[in-house]
């Protein structure tokens, strides 16, 4: 709870510490005071929006409307009225604020990309440094484990890159002499030399946290909905209460006097008590039922933004998918059986510790099967390219189309597929097996229980190649897929999209990784896989779906929605009474505590109803 919270809740206390005695002597100099030091401790804030408002030239808000009506409660010597009044508006908007302002952790100290140091070569030694202070040009030294501290081109050593952090790419991606690398990746295989060509403050990692921090800054905050309620609500009560003590006495002759009491007394039955307890209420009730559900939504907000959502883009690995490796085919070549393909790369990864490696261990011994019995010895690894190995008296080689064509392997396929592990026996191309990233079991259900509530396009975004997204999308049912992207790739695909984005409508984001930080911020709605997902993705979020199953996502539009139409018949009702009463009211034939019970009657309904939030069905 932040400071400003605890605040709040020692003014409502002590103000409720006031109000119970102080309604008890009411009739009395001290149950005036104690009602007033009540008053004064509970709206003081209210008195000071509304004045600095006004001063401002916002007039007609919500702190005008309680202002105005308190105040007249007091100017009636309805004491109590007044303090109960601004005391129920403040414990329903302690409500609304705790739901909307959940305080976030700073993204930026979650992002763990950003590497620490950087181990520059300088006059033939290693030297540790800051990242900032490495000069373009310069050579760091990046071993296996390592996270590239900045971007630039690698000069010396081979290696398998880890991707996944700033991409989502799911594949390891090889890296030779010549090829341009990004910090933020994690070298996983040899050691690499490279010369850096970019300054630390334009490399991707700084691009990545300013893609988050402007993202943010742009993203529309959704009005709190009692702010857009009360803009035209207010201007109608106050002209109304302005009307009522000016024309009558005008047209009859009657007192002046008597008008204005009248007028005044409207201002306090209009102040709407069952709106802004139950209308909070209900989006509390709607994120607790979320909750419950394990779907944390951070806020009332965005609970609205969800229920108007239309358009709904997913990230790829960690959100369709699993984000792990299992063998999906074996092809074997002409004279080799599946069996002997998935036999020999099993045996040559018996050791390995790669997640392609041990995909296909698990393929081969999942069926019972071990390595326990085979010859296997001079075995070796080509780092990033692959191992080759004498596996039973044959001379074996896994691994990339690249290193079975330069040992110039007889019978290889001339052109490579992405996600392949090739493999030779004595020379001769033996087969290949398809590694693919394991897409989850719900994924296609969701999918088709989005296109069944209306939303009206899917999108995946992802990191990964262009064949693997299309195979993963349209096994799906996404609409529309676009491949090979990066983080600032992702931003600008879902700004084209906001900028063409139907009025009231809105666009929800997917994801789980740390690229997926800049996006989740900036959408509409940004929904985070919370088990699994990384922790910039998750605080960037305004929902998340705790169990990381997308069918959640239904799940989480139905809550929205549901709670949105328990809050317009709130409303519906609550201002149809409070009509009724106004009218009564001004004709005087309803006096102000004949007002104030109507009103409790209605905010106890309405609370009520605001319950039903709570039950979640899915």
């Amino acid at each position: 709870m932040s400071k400003k919270q605890k605040r709040m809740l020692y003014r409502i206390g002590g103000a409720i510490a006031l109000f119970i005695p102080g309604m008890i002597l009411e009739e009395t100099p001290i149950g005036m005071v104690l009602l007033l030091a009540a008053y004064a401790l509970i709206g003081w804030d209210i008195l000071w929006r509304a004045a600095v408002n006004i001063r401002h030239g916002r007039v007609f808000d919500e702190n005008f409307l309680m202002a105005i009506a308190t105040i007249g409660a007091l100017a009636l010597s309805d004491y109590s009225e007044g303090v109960a009044v601004m005391l129920l508006y403040q414990i329903g908007e302690g409500f609304q604020t705790y739901a909307v302002q959940r305080s976030r952790r700073s993204i930026s100290s979650l992002m763990n990309i950003r590497p620490d140091t950087a181990r520059v070569l300088r006059d033939g030694s290693e030297e540790e440094v800051f990242p900032d202070e490495v000069e373009v040009g310069e050579t760091i030294l990046v071993r296996p484990g390592e996270r590239v501290p900045l971007d630039g081109i690698i000069t010396k050593g081979d290696g398998l890159l880890d991707t996944s952090a700033l991409t989502g790419e799911s594949m390891p991606r090889e890296a030779h002499a010549g090829d341009e690398i990004i910090s933020g990746c994690i070298n996983q295989t040899g050691v690499l030399e490279i010369r850096v060509t970019t300054p630390y403050e334009e490399s991707t990692v700084e691009r990545i946290l300013s893609l988050v921090e402007e993202a943010t800054d742009k993203k529309a905050s959704t009005e709190a909905f009692i702010t857009r309620f009360a803009r035209w609500y207010t201007p109608v009560v106050v002209i109304a209460a302005v009307i009522l003590a000016i024309v009558p006495p005008l047209v009859t002759g009657d007192p002046f006097s008597m008008w204005i009491y009248r007028a005044l007394t409207f201002l306090v039955i209009s102040c709407p008590c069952a709106l802004v307890i139950s209308v909070p209420l209900s989006f509390f009730a709607g994120i607790g039922g979320a909750s419950r559900a394990g779907i944390l939504i951070k806020g009332g907000n965005y609970l609205e933004a969800l229920a108007n959502a239309d358009t709904i883009v997913f990230d790829k690995t960690g959100t369709l998918t699993k984000g792990s490796f299992h063998v999906a085919s074996v092809v074997p070549a002409e004279g080799f059986s599946e069996e002997e393909v998935l036999f020999y790369a099993a045996n040559a990864e018996r050791y390995s510790t790669h997640p392609i490696g041990r995909s296909i261990l698990r393929a081969f011994t999942g069926n019972g099967k071990t390595t326990d019995d085979t010859d296997v010895h001079a075995l070796e690894e080509n780092a990033g390219r692959g191992i080759s190995a004498h596996i039973n008296g044959h001379m074996i080689l896994l691994g990339t189309h690249d290193l079975l064509t330069s040992k110039k392997t007889v019978g290889i396929p001339a052109i490579p597929h992405v996600g392949a592990v090739y493999l030779s026996v004595d020379g001769r191309f033996a087969g290949v097996v398809h590694v693919a990233d394991e897409v989850k079991e719900d994924a296609a259900t969701a999918v088709r229980a989005l296109k069944e509530r209306g939303i009206d396009e899917t999108v995946m975004l992802t990191g990964d190649s262009r064949w693997i997204g299309t195979s993963v999308g349209k096994s799906l049912g996404i609409d529309t897929i676009h491949a090979e992207l990066l983080p600032q790739d992702k931003v600008a695909q879902v700004e084209t999209r906001l900028s063409h984005q139907k009025e009231g409508k809105t666009l929800a984001y997917v994801g789980d990784g740390i690229n997926d930080a800049p996006v989740l911020a900036r959408a509409d709605v940004g929904i985070a896989m919370g088990a699994l997902g990384s922790d910039a993705a998750i605080e960037a979020a305004d929902v998340v779906l705790m169990t990381d199953e997308p069918k959640k996502i239904a799940t989480a539009i139905d809550i929205a929605r549901k709670t949105m139409r328990i809050a317009w018949q709130n409303i519906i009702f609550a201002i149809g009474i409070k009509g009724i009463v106004l009218v009564l009211g001004a004709l005087g034939y309803a006096g102000l505590w004949a007002a104030i019970f109507a009103d409790v009657g209605v905010t106890v309904l309405a609370i009520l109803n605001a319950m039903r939030a709570l039950h979640v069905r899915e």
